[in-house]
């Protein structure tokens, strides 16, 4: 997930430095190349085209710069909103942490615990795809600034578990 953390990181500083953000960053442009990319994602974890680490930093990304487009130019936002500097930063450094800490860490786990994760994996849960499209869902929910966040902090720690699980097969 290093484009992920890569680019909240950037959007960080643009939002903390107090530059006016280029047109591009809040354009419709970009709000339809988010939502392409995190389309194709879906698609590609769905039909098992792409791997989970391309598939799931794709999307992040992908719904990353659909949010901050979509919502920064919202009227009952101010233009010094902090969730646009704070949501960001959480999701780097949640995302770094999980990066390091949770995921490929399957030599440290017992077998019969990897064996429920692995069960757990197999779609019997929530989906990949589904979660994603639960996050993409709240992108729309403006109402509850919360649910964007919450879903994709559990779409990390699917990520973490798909990892783990991934590189013991």
């Amino acid at each position: 997930m290093l484009v992920f953390i890569s680019l909240s990181l950037i959007l960080c500083y643009l939002v903390q430095v107090s530059i006016s953000l280029p047109a591009i960053l809040t354009s419709e442009y970009l709000v339809y190349g988010g939502l392409g990319i995190a389309l194709i994602s879906i698609f590609g974890v769905f039909f098992k085209k792409l791997s989970n680490r391309v598939g799931y930093d794709g999307f992040s990304s992908g719904t990353l710069l659909l949010w901050f487009a979509y919502w920064k130019p919202m009227p009952f936002f101010t233009a010094d909103s902090p969730i646009f500097f704070f949501f960001p930063l959480y999701f780097a450094l949640m995302s770094s942490f999980i990066t390091l800490f949770l995921s490929n860490q399957n030599h440290r786990i017992d077998k019969e615990s990897l064996g429920y994760m692995r069960t757990f994996d197999k779609e019997r849960a929530i989906p990949a795809w589904a979660l994603m499209l639960c996050v993409l869902g709240s992108v729309e929910i403006t109402q509850h600034y919360q649910l964007y966040p919450v879903m994709m902090t559990l779409l990390m720690l699917r990520f973490a578990l798909s990892s783990c699980v991934e590189a013991d097969s």
